[in-house]
């Protein structure tokens, strides 16, 4: 999902998309913030990603699957989500037409 998060962030940003990454640790080394900032070196991640070591995050949007997608609109309505990997060209479809949408 990640070459696809950074394809959309490159894309999409000067349109107004902001992604953000929320990671909720899976395994005791991945609560550490150093762990995070050098997967995210790594990994080559250039959008916002929060630690969500508590699952707060995780838990307010009632996710229960990696990887889960959510897009919310320009006033803070989650307008679509996907479970998993796949669905690529939907959710892109999807962005533009958010993109789209007057505020």
């Amino acid at each position: 999902m990640i070459p696809s998060l950074r394809e959309w962030h490159t894309k999409y940003a000067d349109q107004g998309l902001v992604v953000i990454g929320n990671h909720f640790p899976e395994f005791n080394h991945e609560h550490d913030l150093n762990n995070l900032k050098d997967a995210i070196q790594r990994l080559n991640v250039p959008y916002a990603v929060a630690q969500d070591n508590d699952g707060a995050t995780w838990q307010a949007y009632r996710t229960r699957y990696w990887p889960t997608l959510f897009l919310i609109d320009k006033r803070g309505h989650l307008r679509y989500t996907h479970i998993g990997e796949g669905a690529y060209a939907e959710t892109e479809q999807v962005i533009q037409d958010l993109l789209k949408e007057t505020y």
